[in-house]
């Protein structure tokens, strides 16, 4: 046995106690980064005797309900003090008017900037009308634009309170991502002899990628969960508010994990459908599809976010393809389609008006945000077809996870791709007419959505 003096003892004590933290930090995964979470909720169901929006052919107001149709906010912070919101909603779409409002008034009593708030909808069929949005579709009573103004401005306060009651919930939390799969979503443009038809086409392109993020305590215990899914939600076109699909995914999931909120958000479903569709018990099904594929994700392997988050927005110019002329509102102003003949009027007064119908739409929303080295988040304005989703996938692939949410902060039409515009159909040509546009886009938009993508993403092309 050697004996060591004291002296020595003592520095060799010192030496393994300084040694042996660094050897167990080596051996140990690196901490998580460190993340708040807040989590928000209201109830947004109108009263019976509304209006209902997504379908032209509905011929009276709402007598009920399914379930009650609401709003969330989900905000997460990074250790730089950083904050993304998402606010998701039962509604047919956000129209940019309400946006622009919620956004400002939130920058003002939060001093959030615009570009680190994404507002989304789930495009429910069976939700309400808003002010602005699909305003030449609805034939309905006049005493309706009274009731269906005096909501819109209830819940732009709703979605204010929402927002900001979700910042004030930031807590201590963990982010975790993965991605899962539902199969119910069929493409719906189906070729024949005298054009592209709303019908199921299996074999037109789809996305059936279910994206997850995962928000628990530092303990484990799970908050919340984020969702999406590119698909229509138009299971329902009855007289009941109702959530459809994506409504009965997330009470699906609340109900299995008390406690937890749900919170989904609309893909690139533009030219999706959920199918076959019509009743309750369908749209049952479907949303516990969807509730199944996200808890199969969160059992099994999911990956942390880790590092710093980033957001970019830009609203960029959309060209029309050739406005027509006077003599085509004119002509239209005599179809037996009433919102043929709304649009119609709206072009012949802004004609008399000395004013010139603009050739592009100038506000179309991109938002691109980072959340840490591990996901890309892209957010699309307007009823986005499913090209765009495979295409930027494909483009911004590499050691990023690529999630593309559309139907985001402004839903002004339908954005179809160079493939669907030159193919023509609904999607492409005569959905403008409800939405009240001049006429169809320009070939052009799909590439200066897709450029603008890879700026904000910081991707050379």
């Amino acid at each position: 046995m050697v004996s060591l003096s004291r002296g020595w003892r003592l520095g060799l004590g010192l030496f393994l106690a300084g040694l042996i933290p660094s050897l167990c930090a080596a051996a140990d995964p690196p901490p998580a980064h460190s993340y708040k979470a807040g989590v928000a909720r209201k109830a947004i169901t109108p009263e019976a005797g509304m209006w209902m929006a997504g379908y032209a052919a509905r011929t009276k107001p709402a007598e009920g309900k399914v379930h009650d149709l609401a709003i969330k906010a989900i905000a997460l912070e990074d250790a730089t003090g950083r904050k993304l919101v998402l606010l998701t909603s039962d509604l047919i779409g956000i129209p940019r008017e309400l946006a622009v409002e919620v956004a400002d008034a939130v920058r003002k009593q939060t001093g959030l900037p615009r570009e680190q708030l994404m507002l989304t909808a789930s495009h429910t069929h069976c939700g309400p009308v808003l002010r602005k949005n699909l305003a030449d579709m609805y034939d309905m009573p006049a005493e309706q634009h009274k009731l269906i103004s005096a909501y819109t401005d209830k819940l732009r306060g709703w979605m204010i309170d929402t927002v900001v009651a979700a910042l004030k919930d930031l807590q201590p939390a963990r982010l975790a991502h993965g991605q899962g799969v539902a199969r119910f979503a069929m493409n719906r443009r189906k070729p024949t002899p005298q054009g592209f038809i709303n019908a199921a086409n299996p074999d037109g392109p789809v996305d059936h990628a279910v994206p997850v993020l995962r928000i628990e305590t530092p303990e484990g215990k799970l908050r919340a969960v984020v969702f999406g899914y590119a698909c229509h939600n138009t299971t329902l076109s009855f007289y009941q508010w109702c959530g459809d699909y994506a409504g009965f995914a997330q009470q699906t999931f609340e109900e299995k994990h008390p406690g937890t909120v749900a919170l989904f958000w609309m893909g690139c479903g533009g030219d999706a459908n959920p199918l076959p569709r019509g009743k309750v018990e369908q749209a049952q099904d479907y949303g516990k599809q969807l509730a199944r594929a996200v808890d199969e994700v969160l059992h099994g392997k999911t990956k942390p976010i880790r590092g710093a988050f980033t957001a970019r927005y830009e609203e960029i110019a959309l060209p029309f393809a050739e406005i027509p002329g006077k003599e085509k509102w004119t002509a239209d102003m005599l179809s037996k389609t009433f919102a043929v003949r709304k649009r119609a009027e709206r072009m012949l007064k802004t004609l008399e008006n000395g004013a010139k119908i603009d050739d592009h739409y100038r506000h179309y929303p991109v938002q691109v945000w980072q959340l840490g080295d591990q996901v890309l988040w892209v957010s699309l304005g307007g009823e986005v077809v499913v090209d765009y989703s495979l295409r930027l996938k494909k483009s911004l692939a590499g050691a990023r996870t690529v999630w593309v949410t559309a139907y985001a902060n402004d839903v002004m039409a339908y954005i179809p791709s160079a493939r669907v515009l030159k193919e023509g159909g609904y999607e492409g040509e005569s959905s403008m007419i409800y939405y009240g546009m001049p006429t169809k886009w320009a070939p052009a938009l799909e590439e200066k959505i897709v450029a603008t993508v890879h700026q904000l993403a910081g991707v050379k092309r």
